[in-house]
C-alpha cells in the first residue's frame, strides 16, 4: 500500500513538473542544456551555467566533508563509543544536523565571506567573497552530521565477534579498524556520503545566499554562480509565462539529476556490500 502511494507521489511529481515545462520544452529542447545565456528580456534560457553551478559546488563540498565525516564516524563508532565526550559530540552533531540553512547562510555571511575575501586578497583574485568556494564550503559544513552520523551507527553494527579474532591473532587497532571495520561498514559509510550529496544538490537557501547570484557560466572556485536550486528561488516568485515555464523545466531537470545520483548510489552500495562481505570472509 505504502509503496503504491510513493510511486503515485512520484509519478504526480513527475508529470507535473514536465506538463508546466511544456512550453520551454518545445521552446529550447535539448539545446536548454548547452545554452549558456539565461536572459528573461530577450527570451533566451539556458541551464548550462546553472547545472554547471550545481555539479561543482556540490561535489567540490562533497571532496571537502570526507575527511571529516569518515573521521568522525570512525572515532564515534570505534574509539570512543561510550562516554561523556562520545554523548557531548553525538548530540553536536545531532544538532548541526537540525540547524536550519538559513541560519549556516547567516553564519557564512559574517563570518566565512570575511575569511575567503581576505584569502582572494592576498592570492589576487577579485575579492568578491561570495562564489562558488564559500557556498562550497558552507555546503561541507552543512553535510558533514549527515554523513558522519549514518557512518558511525554503520561502524557500530561491526560484529564483536570479528574484531576479537583479529585482536587474537595479534591485529592492533589500526589494522582491525583497516582490515575489519572499515570494509565491514563501507556500504553504510558511503550510503552516508551519498545522502549528504544529495542534500547539497537540492540546498537552496544558504547558497543563495553566499554563492554571488551570477547567471554566467564559471571560470573558477572563487567565481560568483547560481545553482539550479538558488536560481528558481530567486526569479520563480515574479516568473510568468515562458520565463516560469523555463524554471520549471530546469526543476524537472534538478529532478533526474537527483534521480540519477540516488540509482548511482544505490548500485555502487550493492556493489560494496558484496564485495565487503566477500574481504571480511
Amino acid at each position: 500500500m505504502s509503496g503504491g502511494f510513493i510511486v503515485v507521489l512520484f509519478l504526480g511529481i513527475l508529470v507535473t513538473l514536465f506538463a508546466n515545462s511544456v512550453p520551454s520544452i518545445r521552446q529550447s529542447g535539448i539545446f536548454f542544456f548547452a545554452a549558456k545565456t539565461w536572459d528573461t528580456a530577450s527570451g533566451t534560457f539556458g541551464a548550462l551555467p546553472f547545472l554547471a553551478g550545481t555539479l561543482i559546488t556540490s561535489f567540490l563540498a562533497l571532496l571537502i566533508s570526507i575527511p571529516f565525516s569518515i573521521a568522525i564516524s570512525l572515532f564515534l563508532g570505534e574509539y570512543y563509543r561510550e562516554g561523556p565526550i562520545s554523548a557531548f559530540l553525538r548530540s553536536s552533531v545531532e544538532i548541526l544536523a537540525g540547524i536550519p540553512s538559513v541560519i549556516y547562510g547567516l553564519w557564512g555571511l559574517f563570518l566565512l565571506m570575511p575569511v575567503i575575501r581576505f584569502v582572494e586578497t592576498k592570492i589576487g583574485v577579485a575579492p568578491q567573497g561570495v562564489g562558488i568556494l564559500t557556498s562550497s564550503l558552507i555546503l561541507a559544513v552543512m553535510i558533514i552530521p549527515f554523513s558522519a552520523s549514518i557512518g558511525r551507527e554503520v561502524i557500530t553494527l561491526v560484529p564483536g565477534d570479528l574484531k576479537e579474532a583479529a585482536y587474537s591473532l595479534g591485529a592492533t587497532r589500526f589494522e582491525v579498524v583497516k582490515n575489519i571495520v572499515v570494509p565491514y561498514a563501507r556500504s553504510g559509510i558511503i550510503a552516508g556520503i551519498l545522502l549528504a550529496l544529495g542534500r547539497a544538490i537540492g540546498e537552496t537557501m544558504a547558497v543563495t545566499m553566499l554563492i554571488g547570484n551570477s547567471n554566467f557560466l564559471p571560470t573558477s572556485i572563487f567565481s560568483p554562480a547560481n545553482t539550479m536550486a538558488s536560481v528558481i528561488a530567486n526569479e520563480f516568485a515574479e516568473a510568468t509565462g515562458i520565463t516560469a515555464a523555463s524554471l520549471i523545466y530546469l526543476a524537472l531537470v534538478l529532478f533526474f539529476v537527483t534521480m540519477i545520483v540516488n540509482i548511482v548510489g544505490t548500485y555502487v552500495i550493492q556493489k560494496l556490500s558484496i564485495e565487503a562481505s566477500r574481504e571480511v570472509t
